[in-house]
């Protein structure tokens, strides 16, 4: 049984995630190409290998594997990232969705530690439990890569362990072979305080914008 998303543009007062689609790959190219030193362990293509990126990620998402986005910067309307449901989990014998992963995520340098990323994980956990009907949203990352793990906990989601030999490796050489994943959840009983959690991480990013103007 394969699930079919069908989510819209999710917006907020910081980020739009828009469903991904080739008029981004411009902007992205642009995106991509800003300090890369912190992609160690993320897939992150480069300028000339986006639009290969975006025809895989389309491919994903006809055989219902993937809902991307691509993050737009509301301050000048560009394209600075992606990110995306994936891994749709449905309830035994039924059609309807149990849970969902949020992944593929990457933002360009000068979008980072910006509230960019805590308002689009808002986005999307609001949108997985009040709207897709989910249980629990998982998230991870590679054990090793520590920033990753700490912003995932500054989400508010619950470090349930280190699945070894998981998943692919990103980190550059080791093509082919498994990484130990540090995966995370966000369970529908978890959502409320999770939820206002964030929307006071994200009141306080804005309130340092306004202070800086």
């Amino acid at each position: 049984m394969t699930f079919r998303f069908d989510v819209p543009a999710l917006d907020g007062r910081l980020v739009r995630l828009e469903p991904l689609t080739a008029v981004h790959a411009t902007d992205l190219q642009v995106a991509t190409e800003e300090d890369r030193s912190g992609y160690g362990f993320t897939t992150v293509p480069r300028a000339w290998q986006v639009e290969e990126y975006l025809t895989a990620h389309f491919e994903r998402a006809r055989d219902g594997q993937l809902a991307p986005f691509a993050q737009i910067r509301k301050s000048d309307g560009r394209a600075v990232g992606c990110t995306a449901y994936w891994d749709p989990r449905l309830w035994p014998g039924r059609p309807e969705l149990c849970a969902v992963e949020i992944g593929w995520t990457w933002l360009a340098a000068s979008a980072q530690r910006t509230g960019i990323n805590v308002e689009a994980k808002l986005l999307l956990m609001e949108h997985a439990f009040e709207s897709l009907g989910v249980i629990r949203v998982d998230l991870k990352t590679d054990a090793r890569n520590e920033r990753s793990r700490q912003a995932i906990e500054r989400l508010g989601a619950t470090l349930e362990g280190v699945l070894r030999s998981w998943s692919p490796s990103h980190a550059p050489g080791e093509e082919g072979r498994l990484r130990d994943s540090a995966m995370f959840s966000v369970t529908a009983s978890d959502w409320p305080t999770v939820k206002s959690y964030l929307h006071a991480r994200l009141d306080r990013h804005l309130g340092r914008q306004a202070a800086d103007r």
